[in-house]
């Protein structure tokens, strides 16, 4: 129903008019804080009905994860100019574009849900996810508005939380606009809400101003990237997100089509586990911040990896819609525990002056392994089942492993050079 938008937007408000009382932070957080969950509604809508849309347009329903994968490799093929432009026209002017192509985008999927082409949706969603590869800029924007750096993870966790309005918003257009417009098999509206949703988001960003780094920090010459990738905290911080996002890509996208097609869920049950799922990956934002002060970034990374372990077991289970709910619950607070540790350390690696090419850089490989297990994820279901998807995720569970291992490593020999030093 219309009022579930109108009271999650309500909500959104209030939440960032209770925090913002709560935590002395930059203006730039809390228009951040309120635009990114109308921006983030694109993918979560696509996540949700792009799948079981796609299996009726396309002509081979093993492509119907397509648009999805095609959306995520968006977000990588547009994250090195995203952050290009970001580094010589401003933040502003990169979100600015951003939203742009976002509202062509859900233009275009209008049409294309309207007169049922496959291709012209494909392409939508290729758009959407260049749109998003700004939208995924705004974290390094919030870290560049911060006035002190011990106050990043508290700043990414409050960012994150944001995500949860966009769990429910998301796919409650989508049922919502489903019927608004004529289209042989219904969505059209879905995106027509969309764009109304990123107009809003380009009002609310109007406010927004360019962060000012300091230029005592951005003196100096800057290191090749051949060397700063060398470092292993560079290979901790994008071996920890990559792979937790790899992998909540390749069961999330896998889950609607195994759910509603395959085992015969109803959609609303579909929607409720996908919206359970968003709503965990931010949720525990709520209290990361309280976490990573008692256990550390690496606790937080090893409670992640063994999240993940527990998903697995819970999805090969069973297929009731519990099994599903369960399983994408805590792959949710897992990739939330995950990406928080692998952002938060990121900036470890470079110097403010390399700053753009190392985040263009980070979000390319880890959107670039995103699409790729999108992709392989259709064709995983399509061809062996659900349970064959699960048993594949393993292995990369146990690389996640090796990385908590590594991350113990390196933070000894940082020890035993200080006491070397002292």
């Amino acid at each position: 129903m219309p009022i579930n938008i109108l009271i999650t937007l309500a909500l959104l408000l209030l939440t960032a008019l209770v925090l913002s009382r709560i935590f002395t932070l930059p203006r730039n957080i809390w228009l951040l804080f309120i635009s990114q969950p109308l921006v983030m509604s694109a993918s979560s809508i696509i996540v949700f009905i792009g799948g079981i849309l796609s299996s009726k347009m396309a002509s081979d329903p093993s492509l119907a994860t397509l648009p999805l994968t095609l959306m995520i490799l968006g977000v990588a093929a547009g994250s090195i100019p995203a952050a290009m432009l970001a580094k010589n026209k401003g933040r502003k002017f990169a979100v600015y574009t951003g939203l742009s192509f976002s509202l062509t985008a859900a233009i275009i999927a209008i049409f294309a849900a309207k007169l049922a082409v496959f291709e012209l949706f494909c392409f939508a969603s290729l758009l959407i996810g260049v749109g998003g590869s700004f939208g995924q800029q705004l974290r390094f924007a919030a870290i560049e508005s911060s006035l002190k750096s011990d106050d990043v993870p508290k700043i990414l966790s409050i960012l994150m939380l944001s995500g949860v309005f966009a769990a429910f918003l998301g796919p409650e257009v989508a049922v919502v606009g489903k019927d608004l417009l004529n289209s042989p098999f219904g969505y059209a509206g879905s995106f027509l809400l969309l764009a109304v949703l990123t107009i809003c988001s380009m009002v609310i960003m109007s406010a927004f101003k360019n962060p000012t780094i300091n230029e005592d920090e951005t003196v100096g010459e800057a290191r090749p990237l051949s060397e700063i990738v060398k470092q292993p905290i560079f290979l901790i911080a994008i071996g920890t997100a990559t792979i937790g996002f790899a992998l909540m890509s390749y069961l999330m996208t896998a889950t609607p089509i195994s759910m509603h097609n395959m085992q015969g869920h109803s959609l609303n049950e579909t929607k409720w586990v996908i919206q359970s799922h968003i709503a965990a990956m931010y949720l525990p934002s709520l209290f990361t911040p309280w976490l990573i002060k008692y256990i550390k970034l690496k606790g937080l990374m090893f409670i992640g990896t063994l999240v993940y372990g527990v998903v697995a077991f819970i999805a090969l289970s069973g297929h009731e819609v519990m099994h599903y709910w369960w399983a994408l619950v805590l792959l949710g607070i897992g990739w939330n525990f995950l990406f928080l540790t692998g952002t938060s350390l990121l900036p470890q690696s470079y110097h403010a002056s390399e700053r753009h090419k190392v985040q263009a850089t980070n979000d390319f490989v880890l959107f670039g392994f995103q699409a790729a297990a999108s992709l392989l994820a259709g064709w995983v279901l399509f061809n062996a089942g659900w349970h064959w998807v699960v048993i594949t995720s393993i292995p990369f569970i146990l690389v996640l492993c090796a990385v908590i291992a590594l991350y113990h490593k390196h933070q000894k020999s940082i020890l035993l050079k200080s006491a070397e030093t002292n």
